[in-house]
């Protein structure tokens, strides 16, 4: 699907508030509610707008200790690389699981209530997962950055 500048502009307002109104938007985006919605349908069609979510303050709600972990496996067999991925979607604490290029295989943020907390994800889960040959760890100190999608460089 080819994104023109309304497009554009819906998303923008969506990643600020996810929860605007179809007449909310269309009062900020120059088209009609039902112009939005139909525009959203296509845009949730097409699998631009994945879903809408409330963003939640780690901390606040006590995980403040967010571990960043490079995993390297035994090889990359589709087999073992199957098997880590089915294994570690069922982990609760791990947020969000890439598939690297590089030096390692995988890099996954985990959210813990503290070091000993994560100490028990490491123990008990994440070096249990299939393949896995070396875990390294590294623990943010402290968010700098957390945007949005930059949609002023997405260009028609």
């Amino acid at each position: 699907m080819k994104l023109d500048a309304r497009d554009r502009a819906i998303l923008a307002e969506l990643q600020s508030d996810a929860r605007l109104s179809h007449v909310a938007l269309a009062e900020r985006v120059p088209l009609s509610a039902s112009q939005i919605g139909r525009r959203l349908r296509e845009l949730e069609e097409a699998g631009i707008v994945s879903g809408y979510h409330a963003e939640i303050d780690d901390q606040a709600i006590g995980f403040p200790v967010v571990a960043l972990v490079r995993i390297t496996l035994e090889g990359q067999q589709e087999d073992y690389m199957r098997a880590f991925e089915e294994e570690v979607t069922r982990l609760p604490n791990v947020l969000v699981c890439f598939l690297m290029a590089g030096d390692y295989d995988y890099l996954l943020r985990v959210a813990a209530r503290d070091l000993d907390d994560y100490e028990r994800l490491h123990r008990e889960h994440l070096s249990r997962l299939p393949h896995v040959a070396r875990i390294h760890s590294n623990f943010a100190l402290r968010k700098v950055v957390n945007r949005a999608l930059p949609l002023g460089l997405v260009t028609d």
